[in-house]
C-alpha cells in the first residue's frame, strides 16, 4: 500500500484559517457508503440523519495550553510542545531550538526548570520538569494550533469542543467542534444516545506518513479511557438496534480498540491506557456503523482510517468534490457525515 495513494491535490485557499460562527453553520458532505450518494447539507441538519435508538459517541478530551516557550540556562529560545504526559512530572516533548540535548537545563518560569532527560530522536524529548507543570500553564502556555493555521484565534475556547472535560490533549477532536449544546439536546430529544470517551490527541495523528510504503509507518500511540458506563450505553443500543455513530477518528479509533476488550456478543469493552491500533484499508470495523469527520491531510493516518472506512477511492473523489464546491478543509473546516 504506497502513501502516495492518499495524495491529493488542495488549493491553499481551501484550508480554513478561523472557525465559522456559529458552529453548527458549517457545511456538511454527507457520503452513503451502500447508495454511493453525495448529499450537500449544513452541520445542524444532521439531525435527519440521527435515528431514535443509535448512539452518538464523543470524545471528551481538552486541549491543554502545550504550547510553552523556555529558555537554556545559556540564554538560547527554546519552544516545548507537551505532548503526552509520563508520571507527575514528566512529558513527552517536541522540542524547537538549537542544540537541545539530554542533560540541557531549561527555564521555563520564575519558580519552574526543567531538564531535557532523553532524546527520542528528530525532534522529539522526554522533558522532566522540576514541579508539576499544569498549574503554571495558565500563564506560560498557549494554545498549540496547528501549523497551518496562520490567523490568530482570539477566542481559544473555539478550538474546544462545548463538551471537552478532560484536559490532557496537543489538538483538538476536530470533528466535535461543530456541535452546540442547543444541537446536542434536540439529538438526545430525539432519542438519540449519548456516550462519552477519552482520547488525549497527539500531533502524530495529523503528520503526513513520510515511509513510502503506508504499512510501515510507525504510529504514536495515544492514551484513552473507554468507561464500564459508555461501554454499556454503546453495548445496549446495538443491541437494540441502533448504529454506533463516532464523532470523529480519535472515537472511532477508541472504539475500534474497545473491541479487543469486548465480552462474547458485545461491540465494546471498558479500558483505559495506550493505544496503537493503526487502521489503514483492509481493516474491519467492528465497533463503528457511522462517522462524523472533517477533511484530512493528504498522506496523513487519518485519511487512511477514513479511506478503510469508506473506501479509498469512494474518499479521494468525494474530496475533489469538496474541493470543487469549495468546502472549507482541516481542523477549522467543514464535516463529512460517513454513512
Amino acid at each position: 500500500m504506497k502513501t502516495e495513494d492518499f495524495q491529493y491535490n488542495l488549493p491553499p485557499e481551501c484550508i480554513a484559517q478561523e472557525p465559522i460562527e456559529p458552529r453548527d453553520s458549517s457545511r456538511l458532505l454527507v457520503l452513503d457508503r451502500h447508495s454511493d450518494s453525495l448529499q450537500h447539507r449544513v452541520f445542524h441538519q444532521i439531525l435527519d440523519y440521527f435515528h431514535p435508538g443509535d448512539v452518538l459517541v464523543l470524545n471528551q478530551t481538552r486541549v491543554i495550553p502545550a504550547r510553552v516557550m523556555a529558555h537554556k540556562l545559556t540564554g538560547g529560545r527554546v519552544e516545548l510542545l507537551l505532548l503526552r504526559k509520563e508520571g507527575d512530572t514528566g512529558w513527552e516533548a517536541l522540542v524547537g531550538g538549537k542544540k537541545v540535548r539530554e542533560g540541557t537545563k531549561l527555564v521555563v518560569a520564575d519558580n519552574l526548570m526543567a531538564t531535557v532527560q532523553e532524546d527520542l530522536g528528530g525532534s522529539r524529548r522526554r522533558v522532566v520538569f522540576d514541579l508539576p507543570v499544569e498549574p503554571f500553564l495558565s500563564k506560560v502556555g498557549e494554545m498549540p494550533l496547528p501549523p497551518y493555521i496562520h490567523v490568530h484565534l482570539s477566542n481559544p475556547e473555539r478550538y474546544q469542543t462545548v463538551y471537552s472535560s478532560v484536559e490532557g490533549s496537543a489538538a483538538a477532536p476536530t470533528a466535535g467542534l461543530h456541535f452546540t449544546p442547543a444541537l446536542l439536546e434536540r439529538l438526545e430529544q430525539k432519542g438519540i444516545k449519548i456516550a462519552r470517551l477519552t482520547l488525549h490527541v497527539g500531533l502524530d495523528t495529523f503528520a503526513p506518513v513520510t515511509e513510502e510504503n503506508a504499512e510501515e509507518h510507525v504510529i504514536h500511540t495515544e492514551w484513552c479511557e473507554l468507561t464500564e458506563e459508555a461501554a454499556r450505553i454503546i453495548n445496549e443500543a446495538s443491541a437494540n438496534g441502533g448504529r454506533v455513530i463516532a464523532a470523529g477518528t480519535t472515537s472511532v479509533r477508541t472504539l475500534e480498540t474497545g473491541t479487543q476488550y469486548a465480552a462474547p456478543g458485545k461491540r465494546v469493552g471498558a479500558f483505559a491506557g495506550a493505544t496503537s491500533l493503526f487502521i489503514l484499508p483492509g481493516y474491519t470495523f467492528r465497533a463503528v456503523d457511522a462517522m462524523i469527520t472533517n477533511f484530512h491531510l493528504p498522506r496523513s493516518t487519518l485519511l487512511m482510517l477514513v479511506s478503510a472506512f469508506a473506501g479509498r477511492e469512494r474518499m479521494l473523489s468525494a474530496y475533489q468534490t469538496a474541493v470543487n464546491e469549495g468546502y472549507r478543509f482541516y481542523s477549522f473546516g467543514d464535516a463529512m457525515l460517513i454513512l
